[in-house]
């Protein structure tokens, strides 16, 4: 017994680590967690100290059900085998987490049957900025008037704001305090939702009602009902999936920019042309030219084309100092993310330059 004055035996080793004996058995016959020795006549096993930061992290690999082939992969391999394992893991986890919600979520709208009221709770703040970030992308179409409206979906986990001219694209999305009821989705005319943000934002909190009489707004001491418009709103989420992935990527100054954009005046259009590390702004025969500094994820040169009347707006309605561009091809939306929000997307269409160079 010598040998084992300064091992820990299999049951003091398993209270150490939060393992079962019998799991650190099964572990010694797949060879994921040996012993340091094990006794030839009573075969009985024996760990050292050493060897518990090991059988801790098996121990939350398995509790995160990595499958035991892939945490010894974590276990042994090379850094760069165990992150690309683990990165597997965390997308297969996250894609069944959402296969689960979404299957919960229709079964409790099911069960919760037609006509059945939806209530969510959101900050009034919150909410207020929200509507004045996607008012700027509502259109005014008479042969398609639901362009004149905000889309609003309400889920277990989130609420959406959508608005959309066709030109332009924009998505908030807030997270609720609560949502009691099945999902649901309905259309408000802008300007009347303009309102409500403004009233909003007098209240600390926000109670929508969703139901069979209509949708109605409840703040701290005052309510009000909103007008829900009948129409088939464009399929926004097909749009995003169809989306390419950006060739280009560029950070600059957000208030720069739309004194860069305001700058060239009413015109037909602008042009920004991406260098390396700047951004230059200009009529598109290339007066009046701005240059602002930059951060370019890329090396690819771009000149791509705007009307600044849609442009402008997607940057006001940004938040923070910096705003990131996200640019996949000249003719195709140009992502414009608020680098302080990522819950705030806006899409704007280029016009054509046939500019790239």
């Amino acid at each position: 017994m010598d040998s084992t004055t300064e091992m820990l035996s299999i049951s003091a080793f398993a209270r150490r680590v939060g393992l079962a004996p019998s799991a650190l058995r099964f572990y010694d016959d797949c060879r994921v967690l040996r012993p340091a020795y094990v006794d030839g006549a009573t075969g009985y096993r024996y760990y050292r100290p050493d060897q518990e930061n090991r059988a801790r992290l098996l121990r939350s690999l398995r509790e995160a059900d990595l499958p035991l082939a892939d945490v010894a992969a974590v276990l042994d391999g090379p850094g760069e085998e165990a992150r690309a394992v683990l990165e597997r893991h965390r997308d297969r986890v996250r894609d069944q987490t959402h296969a689960a919600v979404a299957t919960i979520a229709e079964v409790l709208r099911d069960l919760a049957g037609p006509g059945a009221p939806t209530r969510v709770r959101l900050g009034g703040v919150e909410l207020a900025s929200a509507v004045r970030q996607v008012a700027p992308a509502v259109g005014r179409d008479d042969q398609h008037p639901v362009l004149g409206c905000v889309l609003v979906e309400v889920d277990d986990s989130e609420v959406r704001l959508v608005a959309t001219d066709r030109y332009r694209f924009s998505m908030r999305i807030l997270k609720p305090a609560a949502v009691d009821g099945p999902s649901c989705r309905f259309l408000v005319d802008a300007a009347a939702l303009i309102g409500t943000g403004a009233w909003a934002a007098r209240s600390s909190e926000v109670t929508i009602e969703v139901g069979p009489e209509g949708v109605s707004a409840h703040g701290t001491s005052e309510s009000c009902t909103l007008p829900v418009v009948d129409g088939r709103f464009p399929a926004y989420r097909d749009m995003l999936s169809d989306l390419a992935p950006p060739e280009s990527r560029a950070i600059v100054d957000r208030p720069a920019l739309l004194e860069a954009v305001n700058y060239c005046g009413e015109t037909s259009g602008i042009a920004l042309r991406l260098g390396e590390d700047e951004i230059v702004v200009s009529h598109p025969d290339d007066s009046g030219a701005t240059v602002l500094p930059a951060v370019r994820q890329d090396a690819l040169p771009f000149r791509i084309g705007f009307d600044p009347a849609v442009l402008a707006p997607a940057l006001e309605a940004g938040v923070g100092p910096d705003v990131l561009l996200e640019i996949s091809a000249v003719t195709q939306p140009v992502v414009v993310r608020s680098a302080d929000q990522g819950t705030f997307t806006t899409l704007v269409m280029p016009i054509d330059l046939d500019a790239r160079v």
